[in-house]
């Protein structure tokens, strides 16, 4: 194990961070980690659930029947800056001089596309009035500005003044969507579509992932939104906030492997990405959890839809959930007939897509039972998956272990081998995206929690290369909190409609008939 100075064990100790946890680190930037066995794509019929427009109706008429009955609570990854929102814009600011060129000019000279359709379309952002009238009360002689003048102080004014600062701002709280007389952030939205499925007994649970700085911006939007929203909806709302914990950042080191120290004498740490979240995860009480990203919201009036397949999906949940604790009881109370046993091998195989041990066939009766146990005792997720239309992100694979056993991951590309063609292939043949659309059962069938820190595969982490003052570095990111940090769940893939799935990247995606009210 690497020395610490005794000011890096201070250090090490007030983040919550064992010695050996940094050592095993280091040594993974020597090793690297071990990319993943694509066996084959997931593909509908197999690996990936279509379900009909009759099992649809059901699964919803069952979660609806048991809602009251659940603590449910919705999950939401808060915590990015909308800075990438704006990235040509800033580029635009940066290259452009309006006593050089026109607009139109700089457009076909750089072939910035993004740049052209946001000018097209930029009476439509929600936030077009605001900055506008903001700009005439300030400057005087706006209707005697030329076109380029105008349309760079917008952007100016938009991402960097003190009344909007749209680039510094968390995604989040970035207005999304404009209504008659109001308009709507990416945070209010949430709320009215988590009123649909995510309540119980009137009471809706949210719990948002967000940067220490930000809490402060949060709490003041829903103390301005929280009567009309409950109002609107008649349902109360209990909101909650977790950061990253400082104990999952991951230590950074030079190209050459060696740990980065600071002036003072401190190791440098970074966050470990999405992965991290896994601890505050952990942290929630409930009985079933939906997890959406930040920007994956609608305009209301396309809501009603989206709430029904978060039902679906949440009743597909309950119904595999009850079967498996139902099998689990039997095994408490005694030996299954094999007739039993058959059946709850095939509910294994068949329902939860899950693979049994190798030589399950050769095991001994008792041994076998122990082998179903295992497998059902486990956090179940039923993951909605889209059609693949180019987006970057993880998509559904089967992936095959260290000993031969198949199952159903969530995969991004930079767990890809891109120096084998075959893995490459295989990957290549992915049909469909997973959207962070996800129900997840975290409580076993004696109504316990789950450490979900024992499920989660710690090979699944990777090397990204970054800055820092100019030098390069390499950092560790954790297993994805979809990806390996749950790649021991059971797992069940269904296809959903690309309607449910509306991220905004890119300031131009709030042009899209998602978002436009």
């Amino acid at each position: 194990m690497r020395d610490f100075t005794p000011l890096q064990l201070q250090q090490l100790q007030e983040k919550g961070i064992h010695p050996e946890t940094v050592a095993q680190q280091l040594k993974r930037f020597k090793n690297g980690f071990p990319t993943l066995k694509l066996r084959r794509a997931a593909l509908v019929g197999d690996g990936i659930v279509k379900i009909s427009d009759n099992e649809k109706r059901d699964f919803i008429q069952l979660f609806e029947k048991q809602q009251d009955q659940l603590h449910l609570l919705k999950f939401v990854p808060a915590s990015g800056a909308a800075t990438r929102m704006f990235k040509f814009l800033h580029q635009f600011l940066q290259e452009f001089d309006p006593s050089l060129e026109s607009i139109n000019s700089f457009i076909n000279r750089k072939d910035a596309r993004d740049l052209f359709t946001f000018f097209v379309g930029v009476e439509k952002l929600p936030f077009y009035n605001y900055v506008i009238a903001a700009l005439k009360k300030e400057h005087g002689n706006w209707q005697q500005m030329t076109d380029r003048e105008k349309k760079e102080r917008f952007v100016r004014k938009m991402l960097y003044s003190k009344e909007f600062n749209y680039s510094a701002m968390p995604k989040g709280l970035v207005p999304f969507h404009g209504y008659k007389n109001h308009t709507a952030t990416a945070f209010e939205e949430h709320l009215y579509e988590a009123a649909g499925y995510a309540a119980s007994q009137g009471e809706a649970y949210l719990h948002f992932t967000i940067a220490p700085d930000f809490k402060d911006m949060f709490t003041q939007e829903f103390e301005r939104i929280e009567e009309l929203v409950e109002r609107k909806t008649g349902k109360n709302f209990e909101i909650s906030y977790s950061y990253q914990k400082p104990s999952t950042d991951t230590i950074a080191v030079d190209m050459n492997n060696q740990p980065i120290v600071d002036d003072q004498g401190h190791l440098f740490f970074r966050p470990a990405g999405h992965g991290a979240l896994l601890d505050n995860l952990n942290d929630q009480e409930a009985d079933i959890i939906f997890i959406k990203n930040i920007d994956n919201v609608t305009i209301r009036s396309m809501c009603p839809e989206i709430e029904d397949y978060k039902k679906m999906l949440a009743g597909m949940l309950l119904q595999l959930q009850q079967q498996t604790f139902y099998y689990l009881r039997q095994l408490d109370q005694e030996n299954p007939s094999d007739k039993m046993l058959k059946e709850m091998e095939d509910f294994v195989t068949n329902k939860l897509n899950a693979t049994l041990p190798r030589d399950y066939g050769k095991y001994r009766t008792t041994f076998q039972l122990e082998a179903i146990r295992d497998r059902l005792n486990r956090p179940l997720r039923v993951c909605g998956m889209v059609e693949n239309e180019g987006e970057p992100g993880g998509g559904p694979f089967w992936v095959t272990n260290q000993y031969g056993e198949d199952s159903l991951q969530i995969v991004e590309s930079a767990q890809v081998d891109k120096d084998d063609h075959r893995q490459r292939h295989i990957a290549a043949n992915c049909t469909h995206f997973n959207p962070v659309d996800l129900v997840c059962g975290v409580r076993d069938y004696k109504g316990n929690k789950f450490n979900l820190h024992d499920y989660r595969d710690l090979d699944t982490g990777f090397i990204t290369y970054k800055t820092n003052k100019g030098n390069k570095l390499k950092a560790q990111e954790l297993p994805g909190l979809w990806n390996g940090a749950m790649a021991h769940w059971n797992t069940v893939f269904v296809e959903v409609p690309l309607v449910t799935f509306n991220p905004v990247k890119n300031v131009n995606d709030l042009l899209k008939p998602a978002h436009q009210a």
